[in-house]
């Protein structure tokens, strides 16, 4: 907005898009130092008054010049006079083309556009009317040369550019952000109704309100802004206020910034098929299905990744990226094995670069558990590591970590939230991980700064999710269980349920997949004492839920054995 500060100061010159304004410049605080000059709005012979600090008022026609001695070179307002005659006798210029904007007569004519030229020849002005009903009311004068404009008349109770001419509705209206881009539409062959908003995109949303009566008379419209961010978002805030359904909004050809662009690149065929295939709008976050076909027909085929447990194959159908797994139970039934085991599976199966942020271990214990599934051993074990020459420690090394591909986030415990997540996202997009593993999600709440543990998990969670659908990335993440009352505890065996897992719903509700170990760890006998039964509580996937498989620890190796033997799947649900 212009704004004026003193009258010693001269005002800014505006751009189109400053069009929402009128000074009340004659209340602004001058004196006069010369009075009966002639004014070159009007083409009055004497009654302009001019004051000490340049600036001047015509008493004819209300035209206040902020430097009478360049009037074309900056802003002039008019301001309406006591007595307005039916228009100006000062609707300057003739009838001819916009020769630098590519617009012919016939079209400028149509439209009422005038034209000003220099002595050379040249355009030197675009004038255009505003109309209110039959009689113009007001003009905006453009500058070719700067580019700035001036407005005389008023814009009160008039439509928008070009709306005189269509006062019957029709089945198609096209709407632009500026009065050229309207002839220049209308010269690129569209032979609908073609009108023009009056003061910029900034007050895009007024312009059409105070024309909507007009507007909805046509069954459909199509704005045509300007292909820059505050035309786009003008355009979407325009289409939103009118019927839905009506609205459609146009997409212009890449690397042109408005339909008179387009004129002026001689692209009718491209504006006329971006005319045609403008989509209708539709609030964000709404999709017209019958448009998403070609997206359906060709989508990308999810990848699935195997686990290596046959029973979970069944169940789940494998592991895929772009969704989050979370694994849960109770203490010590086994979670950081199963992860390790999983860990070290994607390492040998797939050629993708794995992400671990393992938050209760250092970077040693992490290598040391991978690197003990690869020599079925548990090198974790100084007494057990020792048995190894240097050469074949580097050996199993190098078949697990040497090539480049595994990346663990070198910090015992936990960061600051915001720190933790950038090293996520840097882990996905600067390191280019197509999986991350966490252990565990109860350790990253603790990062928030906030008592309430429920809120905190709904939290991480979301963004968790988000993060997910955002990149693409495959999560493996790791939650406990709140305890249970009674005899019957985690330790003891007790099945687990979707309700068992600890501190909020989001777990569950978040998660494609929901993983949990039961184990009895309190048993006298020995093998079921060391037997994890593995339930899938949720997968989004397939649907399929209910026992899995059983992992039997094998306490000299450190491995956890399927027992294939014991997977009975044929009495829960029908055949794959």
């Amino acid at each position: 907005m212009l704004i004026a500060r003193s009258a010693r100061q001269p005002l800014i010159a505006a751009t189109e898009t400053d069009l929402a304004f009128y000074l009340e410049i004659e209340k602004m605080e001058s004196k006069f130092i010369k009075h009966k000059q002639p004014c070159p709005s009007c083409n009055g012979s004497d009654p302009v008054s001019i004051n000490e600090d340049g600036s001047a008022k015509c008493f004819s026609c209300g035209t206040f010049f902020t430097n009478y001695e360049n009037p074309n070179g900056v802003t002039t307002i008019h301001t309406t006079p006591k007595q307005e005659k039916t228009f100006f006798d000062s609707y300057r210029g003739t009838f001819g083309a916009l020769t630098d904007r590519g617009i012919s007569e016939e079209v400028a004519k149509k439209y009422g556009v005038r034209v000003v030229y220099h002595k050379d020849g040249s355009v030197a002005e675009h004038i255009y009317p505003y109309y209110n009903g039959n009689e113009i009311a007001g003009t905006k004068t453009r500058y070719v040369n700067n580019k700035n404009f001036r407005v005389t008349g008023t814009f009160k109770g008039t439509g928008l550019f070009g709306e005189q001419l269509y006062k019957t509705g029709g089945k198609f209206l096209t709407i632009t952000e500026g009065e050229c881009d309207a002839l220049a539409v209308a010269e690129l062959g569209i032979r609908t109704a073609v009108v023009s908003i009056k003061r910029g995109s900034a007050s895009a949303v007024r312009d059409i309100r105070e024309s909507i009566e007009f507007i909805e008379s046509f069954e459909q419209v199509v704005i045509a802004f300007d292909n820059d961010k505050a035309g786009r978002t003008a355009a979407r805030d325009v289409a939103s206020i009118l019927k839905p359904g009506k609205a459609r909004i146009l997409k212009l050809s890449e690397g042109f910034k408005d339909p008179n662009d387009m004129l002026k690149g001689k692209k009718f065929t491209e504006f006329t098929k971006a005319w045609f295939e403008a989509k209708v709008y539709t609030p964000s976050g709404i999709l017209e299905l019958a448009s998403r076909k070609d997206k359906w027909l060709t989508r990308e085929v999810k990848q699935s990744i195997a686990f290596p447990y046959a029973g979970l194959n069944q169940k789940l159908y494998g592991l895929r990226r772009g969704e989050l797994v979370t694994l849960t139970g109770g203490t010590g039934l086994g979670k950081s094995s199963v992860v390790r085991e999983l860990e070290h599976w994607l390492i040998k199966t797939t050629d993708d670069n794995i992400g671990i942020m393992a938050l209760e271990e250092n970077w040693q214990r992490t290598a040391d558990g991978i690197i003990s599934i690869e020599a079925n051993d548990r090198m974790y074990i100084n007494e057990v590591r020792e048995k190894y020459s240097e050469e074949e420690l580097s050996t199993l090394f190098d078949k697990t970590i040497q090539d480049g591909r595994v990346y663990i986030h070198a910090h015992l415990g936990v960061n600051n939230i915001e720190e933790i997540f950038s090293k996520l996202r840097y882990m996905i997009i600067g390191c280019d991980c197509k999986w991350i593993v966490i252990d565990h999600l109860h350790m990253l709440v603790s990062s928030i700064q906030d008592s309430d543990e429920r809120r905190g998990i709904d939290v991480l969670m979301t963004r968790l999710r988000s993060l997910v659908e955002e990149t693409g990335v495959g999560m493996i993440l790791v939650s406990h269980l709140r305890r249970v009352g009674g005899d019957l505890g985690h330790e003891k065996g007790v099945q687990v349920s979707l309700s068992h897992l600890k501190g909020s719903q989001a777990i569950a509700q978040l998660s494609d997949c929901v993983i949990a170990l039961e184990r009895n760890q309190q048993s006298e006998d020995i093998t079921e004492a060391n037997t994890t039964a593995v339930r899938v509580l949720k997968s989004r996937y397939t649907g399929y839920t209910g026992f899995a498989c059983s992992l039997l620890y094998n306490s000299v190796t450190g491995r956890l054995i399927e027992l294939t033997d014991e997977v009975t799947f044929n009495n829960e649900h029908t055949e794959f």
